[in-house]
C-alpha cells in the first residue's frame, strides 16, 4: 500500500513514465479486474448510479493529490500532514452522496491552479478563486457531459494499465510498450474518446431514461387492463 501511494504521487506532476509505471505494482489478477472495470466505465460509467460509485474514489484521489499542491500555492505548507487524508475522506463521502460536487471540484481546482499560476505567486489567490468558482460551476452545470468524459478517461486509463498488469507473463512485450509512455497515453485517449462518444451519443440522458421507464410502466398497465377486460368478457 505504501508503494502504491508513493506511485500515485507521480500523478501530481508531469511524469508520463511514472503514470504508466504504476502497472508494475499490480498483480495479474488485479490487472484483469482493472480491465473489466475499465470496460464498464467506458460503456456505462457516466450514468447516475455508476458515476455515484466512481465519484467517491475520484474525490478521495483528488484530496490526496491536490490538497498539498493547493495549500502550498496558498502559502500554507506547514499544515497537519494528515490533512490530505482527512480531505480525501471528506471528498470520498461527498462523492457518494452528491456526485456533482466532485465534478465541481475536479474541474474547479485545475482551472483555479492555472488561473493562479497566470496571476503570479503574489496574486495567486486572486487568480485561483475566480478560476476555481467558474470552472466548478461549468463542471456542475454540465455534470452529465463531464461525468461521461471523466468516466471514459478513467476507464480508458484503467483499461490500458490493467492490460499491462494482466500481461506480466509477456515481460518483454509489456516492458517495450511501457517504455513508450506516450503510446500508452494515446491508446488510453482513443479508448476514452470512443467511450465518451458512445455514452453521450448512444445512451439516453437520465431524463430520457426516466421517460422510457415511465412509458414502459404505462404500457404494462395498459396490457394488464386489456388482459383483465378480455378475461372478464371471456368468462361471460
Amino acid at each position: 500500500m505504501e508503494g502504491l501511494l508513493q506511485a500515485l504521487k507521480a500523478y501530481q506532476e508531469f511524469n508520463p513514465s511514472g503514470w504508466v509505471g504504476i502497472y508494475r505494482l499490480l498483480p495479474m489478477w488485479a490487472g484483469i479486474v482493472a480491465c473489466v472495470l475499465g470496460l464498464t466505465l467506458l460503456l456505462v460509467g457516466g450514468g447516475p448510479r455508476m458515476f455515484r460509485v466512481l465519484a467517491g474514489p475520484i474525490g478521495a484521489v483528488l484530496g490526496l493529490l491536490w490538497t498539498g499542491a493547493v495549500t502550498a500555492k496558498l502559502g500554507m505548507p506547514e499544515l497537519d500532514p494528515r490533512l490530505p487524508s482527512i480531505v480525501a475522506a471528506v471528498l470520498l463521502v461527498l462523492g457518494f452522496l452528491f456526485p456533482p460536487a466532485i465534478t465541481f471540484i475536479g474541474l474547479g481546482i485545475p482551472l483555479g491552479l492555472v488561473a493562479g499560476q497566470i496571476a503570479g505567486p503574489q496574486d495567486f489567490l486572486l487568480g485561483f478563486a475566480p478560476g476555481f468558482i467558474i470552472g466548478g460551476l461549468v463542471g456542475a452545470l454540465l455534470h452529465r457531459v463531464f461525468s461521461a468524459l471523466v468516466a471514459s478517461a478513467v476507464g480508458g486509463w484503467v483499461l490500458v494499465i490493467g492490460a499491462l498488469a494482466a500481461l506480466h507473463q509477456f515481460g518483454g512485450l509489456v516492458a517495450a510498450v511501457a517504455s513508450r509512455p506516450w503510446g500508452v497515453i494515446v491508446a488510453a485517449g482513443l479508448f476514452a474518446v470512443a467511450g465518451a462518444v458512445y455514452q453521450l451519443a448512444m445512451r439516453p440522458s437520465p431524463e430520457e431514461a426516466d421517460k422510457q421507464r415511465a412509458e414502459k410502466e404505462r404500457q404494462k398497465l395498459r396490457q394488464a387492463e386489456q388482459q383483465a377486460l378480455e378475461k372478464r368478457w371471456g368468462v361471460k
